[in-house]
């Protein structure tokens, strides 16, 4: 099997230990001070947003991701709700996605850009949409939602120049 080339780091991924130190520092505060559940490996944005009205009812699986402005939320004032937001093991949620109070994303998932997510999730599933539909099922990812294909995609975009 030839060997998979990777891309360069580039603009801000040079800082990619400060960020990690960001996220770790931040990890510590909203576990220890706020009472979250947010696994070690877990990742996320420096600019996602866990909701603190009820933060014990956040729950964030081993080696998930979530992205740039996503938004978890536990809590509905106009209903009086307070649940408990769970995102699986190995899942991706996409930037600017709204996962609203008690919605459970199952293991290994990837919830599109943008999505709403009003209602559970089973594992292995891909949604997207306002509100999110499930657009496969029965998919395989890594950690992090990573497709097992990824690897294979950049390597070719790296060998062409374009990453």
């Amino acid at each position: 099997m030839a060997e998979l080339k990777k891309a360069k780091k580039r603009g801000l991924n040079r800082l990619r230990a400060l960020r990690r130190v960001l996220v770790e520092t931040k990890r510590w505060y909203y576990n220890r001070l706020w009472g979250m559940d947010i696994h070690p490996t877990a990742e996320f944005s420096l600019s996602a947003k866990f909701d603190r009205t009820f933060a014990k009812g956040v729950h964030v699986g081993a080696y998930s991701y979530i992205a740039f402005e996503a938004r978890i939320l536990t809590h509905d004032r106009t209903r009086g709700l307070y649940l408990d937001t769970r995102v699986g093991e190995n899942c991706f949620i996409g930037g600017a996605s709204l996962i609203l109070p008690g919605v459970v994303i199952g293991d290994n998932c990837v919830v599109g850009a943008g999505s709403v997510v009003t209602k559970s999730v089973p594992p292995r599933s891909v949604v997207a949409g306002n509100p999110a539909r499930i657009l496969r099922s029965d998919i395989e990812v890594g950690p992090y939602g990573r497709f097992p294909e990824a690897d294979a995609t950049e390597s070719a975009l790296v060998e062409q120049g374009i990453a």
